[in-house]
């Protein structure tokens, strides 16, 4: 048990989550292709620079494209963990992974246009107005939309897994481990829905906040990742001293 727990962690799995995804499935790897267009959507420009000039201006977008290119690694790693741990293939999860890279590529646009404009803002790059101060709520909203949406289709492909747990044989760790997947996914939705909310009815005075109100992640994710963890630890505690009376009783 400790040798194969051992070569789980060397080969990328974890130490509480068997995974059942041993081999890359074709929906993975039509799904690394997509992903991988995405991050060429990112690039500011698909052409070599020509100029100096043309090099520095796209040097600019440099630190846009790094947040930008994050935050999508971020939704592929997510997207790993779930057909690693899992490995599951059926026609809802075919549905689901359509819908999520479908989401992918149309979150690129917005994803890459308000940060770009944000890094704009902040370094003074803008040379020309790109965006009127009465389109920035909008703008919050479909970004907040695109956030919400594929948080959404986590929850739902999430969901199929714990629906599945006889069949997968998940046992105490891993259903606890996939409700607090299920967990923290349902508590992005809630930022994302507040960020819509302040976009949609707060007006131009307040919009700043839309963006403010996503810092809340971390602390609810880590809140949310203590708290099982806890639980976990918790749970084996009592189950390993379970186990030590059932065995001081069967030798007295």
């Amino acid at each position: 048990m400790v040798v194969r727990e051992g070569l789980a962690r060397r080969q990328g799995g974890e130490e509480d989550f068997r995974w059942r995804g041993e081999d890359v499935s074709r929906i993975e790897g039509f799904s690394d292709a997509v992903f991988a267009f995405a991050v060429t959507l990112l690039v500011v420009s698909l052409e070599v620079p020509k100029t100096f000039d043309e090099l520095i201006a796209t040097m600019r977008g440099f630190v846009a494209f790094a947040i930008c290119f994050y935050l999508l690694l971020i939704v592929w790693y997510e997207h790993y963990k779930f057909f690693r741990r899992y490995g599951l293939r059926d026609f809802l999860i075919v549905v689901l992974n359509a819908a999520l890279l479908f989401l992918v590529l149309m979150y690129v646009y917005p994803l890459k246009f308000l940060f770009t404009l944000l890094i704009d803002e902040i370094f003074g790059f803008a040379e020309s107005e790109t965006i009127e101060l009465s389109q920035v709520p909008l703008l919050m909203v479909i970004y907040g939309a695109g956030f919400v949406a594929i948080q959404l289709v986590f929850v739902l492909m999430y969901m199929r897994a714990h629906s599945l747990r006889a069949s997968l044989d998940l046992d105490a760790r891993e259903l606890s481990v996939t409700r607090e997947e299920i967990q923290g996914c349902l508590l992005n939705i809630s930022v994302g829905l507040a960020s819509v909310a302040i976009g949609a009815f707060g007006g131009e005075r307040v919009v700043a906040w839309a963006g403010y109100v996503y810092l809340l992640v971390f602390p609810l994710q880590t809140i949310n990742g203590r708290v099982m963890g806890a639980r976990r630890k918790k749970e084996r505690s009592s189950h390993s001293q379970a186990r030590g009376e059932g065995a001081d009783g069967e030798g007295s």
